[in-house]
């Protein structure tokens, strides 16, 4: 077994049309999700969406975004969604779930030292990089000599393949993490080549592709649906932010990011890296909500 942080550098593999093929290091053959999936496909020419100034207000036009990783602890842990890179050795083991009706049984290929996000949503991303498989999992727990999590949730890295329609993840939306994390040796070379995760406090009972599930008993229609996509507007000014922040805002033009679960409105997720600039990341909170739209994305749906 090798536990490596998400901070690690990542390669951009060659391939015509947008964005993907990052890898992780330790797992040069694996892709993040083909150049084809959602998370690698840029937005920034497709049109607004009709709602878009109502979905806007109904999230908060006033609040400012915010970097929900960075670099330290909080609550004993990393700041931020940790990966963890395992090899095909490494032993799996079963995990018991309370959504088991939802989650992918199994077993997890789990580290005596996985690596788990501190806070209450406490998920763990483990990627397997000889099979290229990724094991995502909500609330993991150590449970007596075994493992407990909320949910669960098992990805082929070369696959679109989505969720059954109306299944979970471990996230509320039914999407993978992984792929919406900003990785620290991304803004290290200069560029993040996908689409972000993000939560708002309030959603609605619907969702839309990619995402699988809802979360929500809010049947009104200015609330956003699950996997909704919105992005900064293109004339948002960003060369007066520093590098860190300004090359966050670069990829919230082109990708956008994603509605993937409740919480905090205008969070976006990341991995932990001790390089991170925290000043730099807290200024991303200029950023109010009323400089960002939604997109119209009905022309990537396959």
């Amino acid at each position: 077994m090798r536990a490596v942080a998400a901070g690690l550098s990542l390669a951009l593999a060659a391939g015509a049309g947008g964005a993907s093929g990052l890898h992780l290091p330790a797992a040069p053959r694996c892709p993040i999700f083909p150049a084809s999936s959602p998370w690698n496909r840029r937005v920034d020419r497709l049109p607004a969406a009709a709602a878009s100034d109502a979905i806007v207000r109904s999230i908060g036009m006033g609040g400012g975004l915010h970097a929900d990783f960075g670099s330290g602890l909080y609550q004993g842990g990393p700041i931020g969604i940790p990966i963890t890179l395992v090899s095909s050795a490494q032993r799996k083991v079963p995990v018991s779930f309370d959504y088991a009706g939802e989650s992918d049984r199994g077993p997890y290929p789990i580290p005596r030292g996985v690596r788990i996000e501190a806070g209450s949503d406490r998920h763990a991303i483990v990627v397997d990089r000889d099979r290229c498989r990724l094991y995502e999992l909500y609330a993991l727990r150590r449970a007596g000599d075994g493992w407990h999590a909320g949910s669960g949730a098992i990805w082929n890295l070369r696959s679109n393949r989505l969720r059954p329609a109306g299944w979970t993840s471990a996230d509320a939306a039914g999407l993978p993490i992984l792929p919406g994390l900003a990785r620290y040796d991304e803004v290290e070379r200069g560029r993040i080549d996908h689409a972000l995760r993000f939560t708002v406090e309030r959603t609605r009972r619907a969702y839309v592709y990619p995402a699988r599930h809802y979360a929500s008993d809010l049947a009104d229609p200015d609330l956003p649906p699950m996997g909704l996509r919105l992005r900064l507007k293109a004339g948002y000014p960003i060369g007066a932010f520093p590098r860190q922040a300004r090359i966050v805002l670069e990829a919230l033009k082109r990708y956008g990011m994603i509605v993937a679960d409740n919480g905090s409105s205008w969070f976006i997720s990341g991995a932990p890296d001790p390089r991170w600039s925290n000043d730099q990341l807290h200024s991303l909170g200029r950023v109010p909500g009323s400089a960002f739209e939604v997109v119209d994305t009905s022309s990537l749906r396959p």
